[in-house]
């Protein structure tokens, strides 16, 4: 999932692209405008973008003076009560074990991009585990084969360990 760059001729106030190609690769003098993708959890799970909220922060660690001044920390901020992309019963397991609100912080890598791509993946992925059901283990009787293995296992140790043992005096 990659973030797309906006030439800022090309975006309303709110940052909507308005052309059907928005990806640019000239550089612009001041700044490009970015703009979410939506989070793909699965095929019948997709966060919208407008669902989504990501600040940057400078990051502790080395690095020098590009740690101390770029803002690649991400956070990922997701609003799990008010989405309208999930069930109530997906939306009830989701605030059980997060909250509220689901909240990713990164800042693994220097690249802001890559930080964003890694709080995006792993948004998905702790989702996704929540929404995956767990399967019930079913019982079932040991075969004849593995029974018959145990006991002569047992019969096998318990010989070694006699071996061990001092011998007797009335043996």
């Amino acid at each position: 999932r990659a973030t797309m760059l906006l030439h800022p001729a090309t975006v309303n106030h709110s940052g909507i692209a308005l052309n059907d190609n928005p990806l640019w690769h000239v550089q612009w003098p001041d700044r490009f405008y970015t703009r979410l993708m939506p989070v793909v959890v699965r095929s019948s799970l997709v966060i919208p973008d407008v669902e989504l909220s990501e600040r940057f922060t400078s990051s502790g660690g080395p690095g020098g003076q590009h740690a101390n001044k770029a803002a690649t920390r991400v956070e990922l901020t997701w609003d799990v009560e008010n989405s309208t992309v999930v069930s109530d019963h997906q939306r009830k397991l989701l605030v059980d074990h997060f909250g509220p609100v689901v909240r990713i912080v990164v800042d693994d890598e220097r690249s802001q991009i890559r930080n964003r791509a890694i709080a995006e993946d792993r948004l998905a992925g702790r989702v996704r585990t929540v929404l995956t059901p767990v399967k019930t283990r079913r019982a079932t009787r040991p075969t004849r084969g593995s029974q018959r293995r145990r006991v002569e296992s047992k019969r096998k140790n318990s010989k070694q360990k006699q071996l061990r043992r001092k011998p007797r005096m009335d043996d």
